[in-house]
């Protein structure tokens, strides 16, 4: 089961997609959730979530700041960037820090779901190459030089 954090300083939003989503049934779990990316920092790195979801405006810490440092301690957390802002410059952004997913509010359960889906497969994909390559390197001979 993938874990889920969740980041928005809406509450009556972050309720809404707390209870919208059937989480257990969709195979994932909801590991934690904050108003803001400062509460949320440590918090995440406690949890490790292979999938954070956050707004990219909130106060104090904003998404792509808190994107920003998720990357560095934790670089295989997969981020899903919640804008209300249809401005290039945040997309732009968002790609450069690495964000899986740039998706514009307001947004239903439905196409947040199908959001997580597919960034779920993704981190499928790279464990399946991650066992393969395990499998390959143990069953290769050691090159004694």
């Amino acid at each position: 089961m993938l874990k889920v954090f969740l980041v928005e300083d809406e509450y009556i939003i972050r309720e809404s997609i707390k209870k919208t989503i059937n989480w257990e049934a969709e195979g994932f779990c909801l590991t934690g959730e904050a108003g803001d990316g400062e509460r949320a920092y440590p918090m995440i790195l406690k949890a490790e979530p292979d999938i954070v979801i956050t707004d990219i405006r909130m106060p104090f810490m904003d998404g792509l700041e808190l994107a920003r440092l998720i990357r560095v301690k934790l670089p295989q957390t997969r981020i899903i960037i919640l804008s209300g802002h249809d401005e290039f410059d945040y997309a732009r952004e968002a790609i450069q820090i690495g964000v899986t997913e740039y998706l514009l509010k307001p947004i239903s359960g439905a196409t947040l779901l199908t959001a997580i889906h597919g960034v779920a497969q993704k981190i499928q994909a790279d464990q399946a190459k991650l066992d393969y390559r395990a499998i390959y390197e143990k069953s290769m001979p050691k090159n004694k030089n």
